[in-house]
């Protein structure tokens, strides 16, 4: 049976992270009202045959980290789905530490709106923008 993780337990460090974030590298560093911020520590499993990281994994990371800028606004009685992720990837990515940060531009009671930035050395790699579908927990 699966294990699910509560992200209110993870936000306040009383849980472990999912195991999909410490697969992926990824390490929250805060989230509060609607904000979240982490640092993706990439080695290079996550590398295509072109030397650069697979943009799948840019995207997955950001996603991560959206989940927790979400999870700052819900109740304990609500969940989230994702309903659309869209990255842009302004310039390869490398094995190294990415910057993850994450806005909730819009808080509504049924979908919210979110912008993430990944930076590099103080460089944008990629952004993602996502949709996401707010529900009662089941």
């Amino acid at each position: 049976m699966m294990k699910t993780v509560n992200l209110h337990d993870v936000i306040r460090g009383e849980s472990a992270p999912p195991a999909c974030d410490t697969t992926m590298g990824v390490k929250l560093i805060e989230a509060k009202d609607g904000f979240a911020k982490g640092v993706w520590t990439i080695d290079e499993k996550f590398i295509n045959g072109n030397g650069v990281i697979m943009g799948g994994f840019v995207a997955g990371a950001a996603d991560i980290m959206m989940s927790y800028a979400i999870t700052s606004l819900l109740t304990e009685e609500q969940a989230f789905a994702s309903i659309n992720l869209q990255t842009t990837f302004h310039r390869p990515t490398f094995p190294g530490d990415v910057d993850i940060e994450v806005n909730v531009d819009k808080f509504g009671r049924t979908v919210s709106y979110l912008t993430a930035e990944l930076k590099q050395h103080d460089k944008l790699v990629g952004s993602a923008v996502s949709s996401v579908m707010i529900t009662p927990k089941p």
